[in-house]
C-alpha cells in the first residue's frame, strides 16, 4: 500500500489476484496429477499443436512466461509422467522439442475443461467468460503484460537517495 492511496494498490491486487488463481488452478487440476505450472505447460502445449507446431522447449517458455530452465524441468517430470515426448530438433541438435503424448492430450483435455469452468467462476461477477467486461478486462490485462517492465538497478544513479 502506499501512502497517498486509502487502499490497495495495483500492484497488491494483479498479485492477490495472481495468487488466488495460481491456488485455485493447483487445487483443480491436483486430482489430474497436475500443477497450475504443469497445466500452463500443457495446456498451451496443446493450444500450439493443435495449430499445428511442435514447440521447441525454448519457444514454449517464451509463450508461457516461464524461466527456460523451469520448462525443461516441468517438461522431465512431464515425460516422466507419459504425458509429453522430448525429441532433439532435426534442425538444431540442441534444440528439445515437445510434443503431448496420446495419454497427456486426454489429461490436458479433462484439465482445460476444468480449468475453464474455474474461469466462469472466476469472471461471473463480471458478467460471465463472454460478456463484455469480462472481454474489457482481458484487453486491459493484455496491455499490461504486453507493456515494457524492467527492474531499476539498485546502484543505478537514477535511484540513489530515494526510498522504495
Amino acid at each position: 500500500m502506499s501512502k497517498g492511496s486509502p487502499g490497495p494498490t495495483p500492484g497488491f491486487l494483479v498479485w492477490r489476484l495472481a495468487n488466488k488463481w495460481r491456488v485455485a488452478v493447483d487445487r483443480a487440476v491436483a486430482p489430474l496429477g497436475l500443477t497450475h505450472a504443469q497445466y500452463s505447460l500443457v495446456a498451451s502445449l496443446y493450444g500450439m499443436q493443435r495449430a499445428g507446431e511442435r514447440p521447441s522447449q525454448r519457444r514454449l517458455a517464451d509463450h508461457t512466461g516461464l524461466e527456460a530452465l523451469y520448462v525443461s524441468k516441468l517438461a522431465r517430470a512431464l515425460e516422466s509422467a507419459g504425458l509429453i515426448e522430448r525429441t532433439r530438433d532435426p534442425r538444431d541438435p540442441r534444440a528439445v522439442q515437445l510434443a503431448l503424448t496420446e495419454q497427456g492430450q486426454a489429461v490436458t483435455w479433462k484439465a482445460i475443461a476444468v480449468v475453464q469452468e474455474l474461469l466462469q467462476q472466476l469472471l461471473e461477477p463480471l458478467g460471465g467468460l463472454d460478456a463484455p467486461r469480462a472481454r474489457a478486462f482481458t484487453d486491459e490485462l493484455t496491455t499490461l503484460l504486453d507493456a515494457p517492465l524492467a527492474p531499476s538497478v539498485p546502484n543505478d544513479e537514477s535511484t540513489q537517495g530515494t526510498r522504495p
